[in-house]
């Protein structure tokens, strides 16, 4: 396993078997520049090799306008399953999906399990 901080202590980005694991920590405000930082350490592990992407956002406190753009330019990534455990959570996932066009197809799970299926399907 490769694992890469996201700039400023914000969390991680880590590769395992072929997934890329964003975790963020309890609490943050994911503002634009924590969106460009882990898309950076994103792109370091990747290396412009296409990965499906685990983004554990619960606990996240929110998300800003300016991330939601972020989070849906083009990258290397091929798919995004959206980790979350609260209703919070969820409200927050279908706020970025309703009003952003992700380029990779993205989905909301409460269940790792699930997520990782559904990445490793295409």
């Amino acid at each position: 396993m490769t694992e890469v901080p996201i700039d400023g202590a914000r969390g991680t980005v880590a590769l395992r078997d072929g997934v890329l694991h964003v975790q963020w920590i309890p609490g943050l405000a994911i503002s634009e520049d924590a969106a460009h930082a882990v898309m950076w350490a994103v792109n370091q592990l990747s290396s412009g090799r296409p990965y499906p992407m685990l983004v554990d956002m619960a606990e996240s406190a929110s998300m800003s306008r300016g991330a939601r753009r972020v989070f849906a330019l083009p990258s290397s990534v091929t798919r995004v399953a959206l980790l979350g455990s609260s209703p919070v959570d969820r409200a927050m996932a279908n706020f970025f999906l309703s009003l952003n066009a992700p380029a990779a197809p993205t989905r909301y799970f409460t269940s790792p399990e699930e997520a990782m299926t559904w990445l490793r399907n295409p």
